[in-house]
């Protein structure tokens, strides 16, 4: 089936900013809070939020096959449950509507004023109700530096890393939009020199730049999918910053590796970019060596050129950007993680998601945490007014943004920002 929505040439009858993440051939969705109080699924189109569950019940959607409640609902996990036909035909739909040459809803200002409405008066929600997060842990420069730290720098890579994409269970529980703070969290950690654990503050909270992608329905329990066909199941990506607490990590990761020092706090961009408004990002992965077995063996391009970037604001001062990286670093796909996970027979469902795991480039200036970017704190990194950073401090807010751009159309994904808090007191 045609995209039509990617179309470069494609102008909208809203206005969208020069250099906006979000021109008329991105189309993500979101669910938010609309000035009236009521939560609806939407889209975005520069600064306008769109209220899709008025849309639908203004019969905008007539012909393509929908619940009748589909878009007025407080999540996304059926309208990603009815597959990627569905999701195509709703995009191009709404491509369709918002184009410069099309009146039907232009025209109507009756229609318009409870469809479309400024992004300032909307309030934005977590897209879907998360059953389960898996975290990968994908990118060989994050991998090395990290074995190159916390083990034999000669062996910095574990021996199964090259044959399979790691990963861990999350905590779904702790995955909240942008916008919502974070608290440090507290936890045993041993004092350099001891022996003995204490209880107390992490000293050594940080950032992960990272992605995530939400899957529809992709399997029965027992069953797998091929490589081949997972990307069907990949219904978008969001930005993530999976905030760590590396001295609890430290502690605790062996034998069983992440646990309390991973699971306080996840935070996500609130757009899911689809994987069809990604298309024209494809670009090839890295050459994996030695050549994966067959079952995660694919040909052609299955990754996608995001440019990256990561900023820390002090409290009342600007930001410092401190990372710049790229998502097509990654040495396994989004792909093979997914056949992966389902390679054993797990089941994945709808709204599951999927962290890539650190994102780290080759040169210093694009690793993806403050572990690499300080070198566990043996290299602080000064900030606009002066003071230092070894990893995040209390009232710091950590920014990540993410978009792709060609000489056609730039796409992006906002961003993800959250502050980091003192410790939880109870009252």
């Amino acid at each position: 089936m045609p995209i039509p929505a990617n179309d470069p040439n494609r102008k909208s009858w809203l206005e969208v900013p020069q250099d906006s993440d979000f021109p008329i051939q991105n189309i993500p969705f979101g669910v938010f809070i609309t000035k009236d109080d009521v939560v609806t699924i939407g889209t975005r189109i520069g600064n306008h939020a769109v209220d899709l569950g008025a849309l639908q019940q203004l019969n905008y959607f007539e012909g393509i096959e929908l619940t009748d409640d589909m878009f007025m609902q407080d999540t996304l996990n059926d309208f990603i449950s009815d597959g990627k036909k569905t999701w195509r035909l709703v995009r191009n739909r709404i491509a369709e509507i918002f184009d410069a040459d099309n009146g039907e809803l232009r025209d109507n200002k009756d229609h318009r004023a409870v469809v479309v409405c400024s992004m300032d008066e909307v309030e934005m929600q977590l897209p879907v109700q998360i059953g389960d997060y898996t975290d990968f842990y994908s990118s060989k420069e994050h991998a090395t530096n990290v074995g190159m730290m916390f083990r034999d720098p000669e062996n910095a890579l574990l021996p199964n890393w090259l044959h399979i994409p790691v990963g861990y269970h999350g905590r779904s529980s702790s995955i909240v939009p942008s916008g919502i703070p974070v608290h440090r969290p507290m936890g045993q950690t041993v004092p350099a020199g001891e022996r003995t654990p204490v209880f107390g503050p992490s000293r050594m909270i940080d950032f992960e730049l990272e992605t995530a992608f939400i899957t529809t329905d992709v399997n029965i329990m027992g069953e797998n999918m091929p490589v081949h066909e997972a990307e069907d199941y990949i219904f978008g990506m969001v930005l993530m910053n999976d905030w760590s607490a590396r001295d609890i990590q430290k502690w605790e990761y062996v034998p069983l590796g992440p646990f309390l020092a991973k699971n306080f706090a996840t935070s996500i961009s609130p757009w899911i970019v689809t994987l069809d408004a990604l298309e024209p990002f494809r670009t090839k992965s890295p050459k994996q060596t030695p050549t994966p077995l067959p079952y995660l063996q694919q040909k052609g391009k299955h990754a996608f050129d995001i440019n990256l970037e990561v900023s820390i604001e002090p409290e009342g001062v600007e930001p410092t950007v401190v990372s710049t990286s790229n998502f097509k670093y990654m040495y396994w796909t989004m792909s093979q993680q997914l056949a992966h996970h389902t390679s054993n027979g797990c089941r994945v469902n709808s709204g599951d998601m999927m962290g890539s795991g650190t994102i780290s480039g080759p040169t210093p200036d694009s690793f993806g945490s403050m572990l690499e970017l300080t070198w566990s704190g043996k290299n602080p990194i000064k900030m606009k007014d002066g003071s230092e950073r070894k990893f995040i401090n209390d009232n710091d807010t950590v920014i990540i943004k993410g978009w792709c751009k060609n000489a056609e159309t730039r796409i992006g994904f906002g961003e993800v920002s959250s502050k980091l808090l003192p410790p939880f007191g109870r009252k």
